[in-house]
């Protein structure tokens, strides 16, 4: 049977003096999934992650990991196991003593631990490199070592607190993959800390975006990204422009609007800012001339604007369909 790593947050506080870093959040995590905290920095989300760690104490409310309550108890007896940002390798320790010393301090033998730690390490392809010292590993390399480390613990909820920012983009990609192959081979709750939508859109089966300390809407990266709930969603995640409305704001993905060079049904006058090429798609800025100070961006596929190329300065014409646009509340 497997082991219910369901976490559950209810109405969770952290004060730091008179300010409120987490704010009352309520959230349910359930047992076996990817959970990404999404949001700018300050906005509660590490903040929550050591809370869930015990490594700060939460200034109200409650935490609770497969039915039991572990808010007030010690980290190392909740069950989760914290991937920290640098890693935090022992720098004097070969890649198998790092990986083993969790062990070394519950008193197991030698021969014991060494023999877990190889299987994790072989899970994370790290064989070759049992005897190196951290400083002769490559970052990723390392943190493949620090993942085998925390997973020595035998956690039920595994926390990593923006686990990809010290990579370089390819093997960022390529770690993310990494990351979910492992989740779902080993089928325990993973909660990982990031500022990066694409990172959490890539990973998650639940996204929780965060703002000011509470959560502005929690839900499937598909769900969250086509149905932001509010101005600050819609704009944070991104690919997404925020018009004013008769009835009221609403959200168009830029890839939904039409830009033209000529007046339509339901066309709004802009003039082109801005002109980016990003390879398969041009990003076109443009101002509308009905509302002051506001400017949109359009999508176009590169040929669809090699057909018809604009430049800044251009006058233009952009529409959308009326089921493109998503009510904010």
């Amino acid at each position: 049977m497997a082991i219910d790593s369901t976490l559950v947050l209810t109405s969770l506080v952290k004060r730091y003096g008179d300010t409120k870093a987490v704010d009352g959040i309520d959230l349910t995590i359930p047992s076996g999934s990817y959970c990404c905290l999404l949001g700018p920095s300050g906005c509660g989300k590490t903040s929550t992650l050591r809370m869930i760690a015990g490594h700060e104490l939460a200034s109200g409310g409650e935490i609770l990991l497969g039915g039991k309550y572990i808010t007030h108890a010690t980290a190392a007896d909740r069950g989760t196991a914290m991937m920290f940002q640098s890693y935090a390798l022992f720098p004097h320790l070969s890649v198998l003593d790092n990986v083993a010393f969790s062990w070394k301090m519950r008193g197991k033998p030698v021969a014991e631990r060494h023999a877990r730690a190889k299987e994790l390490l072989q899970l994370v392809a790290m064989t070759p490199y049992l005897a190196r010292l951290p400083s002769e590993l490559s970052g990723g390399q390392q943190q493949r070592v620090a993942l085998a480390r925390a997973l020595m613990t035998e956690p039920r909820v595994l926390l990593l607190d923006e686990p990809l920012s010290a990579l370089d983009p390819f093997l960022r990609v390529q770690m993310r993959a990494e990351l979910k192959r492992w989740q779902q081979e080993l089928g325990f709750t993973f909660v990982h800390v990031t500022h990066s939508q694409e990172e959490a859109m890539a990973l998650a089966d639940q996204v929780v975006v965060m703002n000011h300390g509470r959560i502005e809407q929690t839900g499937s990266p598909r769900d969250v990204f086509n149905a932001p709930h509010s101005e600050f969603v819609a704009r944070f995640m991104g690919a997404h422009n925020v018009i004013t409305t008769p009835a009221g704001k609403v959200a168009v993905r830029s890839d939904r609007l039409t830009l033209a060079r000529q007046a339509g049904a339901g066309t709004q006058a802009v003039d082109v800012r801005a002109v980016e090429y990003q390879g398969t798609y041009v990003q076109v800025s443009v101002a509308p001339r009905s509302v002051a100070d506001a400017h949109w961006t359009v999508t176009v596929p590169d040929h669809a604007f090699d057909a018809a190329p604009l430049v800044a300065g251009d006058a233009a014409f952009v529409s959308w369909a009326p089921d493109a646009a998503h009510a904010l509340v």
